[in-house]
Order: C-alpha cells, then sequence, then structure tokens
C-alpha cells in the first residue's frame, strides 16, 4: 500500500493526518502506517484536520510513537486537540506524551 486517504505527506518530515480515528477507520490507516518508511529522525504528524478521535485513535497515535521509535524516528504531534489532551489525562499517559506534543 502506498497511500492512504487518511494519510498526507507534504514532506519528508511532515504529515497530516484527516477525518475521524477511531475502531472503523483505525485499522487500515495501521496497516498503512507500519509499512510505511520512515526516512527521518524527526517527523511531526499534524492533527489539524483530524475531525475527531476515540481512545482508539488515542492507541493508534501511541502505537505510532513507539513504532516510529524503533525506526529512530521522533514523532511529533501537532494540533492535538482538548478532547485528545482529555483522553491522554484521563488515560494517565500525558506524561508519556508530553514530549510528544508540539506547543
Amino acid at each position: 500500500m502506498t497511500s492512504h486517504p487518511q494519510w498526507r505527506q507534504f514532506s519528508n518530515s511532515y504529515i497530516k493526518l484527516l477525518g475521524i480515528l477511531d475502531h472503523d477507520t483505525v485499522p487500515s490507516l495501521w496497516y498503512f502506517i507500519k509499512s510505511w518508511n520512515f526516512q527521518v529522525e524527526n517527523l511531526e504528524i499534524s492533527l489539524e484536520q483530524v475531525a475527531k478521535i476515540d481512545s482508539t485513535g488515542m492507541v493508534m497515535l501511541l502505537h505510532l510513537i513507539k513504532h516510529a521509535k524503533k525506526k529512530n524516528c521522533h514523532i511529533l504531534l501537532s494540533f492535538v486537540s482538548k478532547q485528545l489532551n482529555t483522553l491522554f489525562r484521563i488515560n494517565k499517559i500525558d506524561f508519556i506524551v508530553d514530549k510528544h506534543i508540539k506547543n
């Protein structure tokens, strides 16, 4: 798979995720991400155009961070919504993702 409708690459170091990240959409997106070639040390993932994210989407972002780290790539999430920050806090993982959120 060479592309995914919810993954838009603007440069080697800048990606935008789009639409809804939930239990219906995450499986195909995660399948794509697992096969994507991380070519940079730092990759910004913009969530600006994510309309909705649930706990499944949150877990996918955690797996994305872990997966990229194995490939020597640091993920930086930008435009993190209040809703997602609340999910991080409620699940007591905000301390894990703090260093991956662009202020």
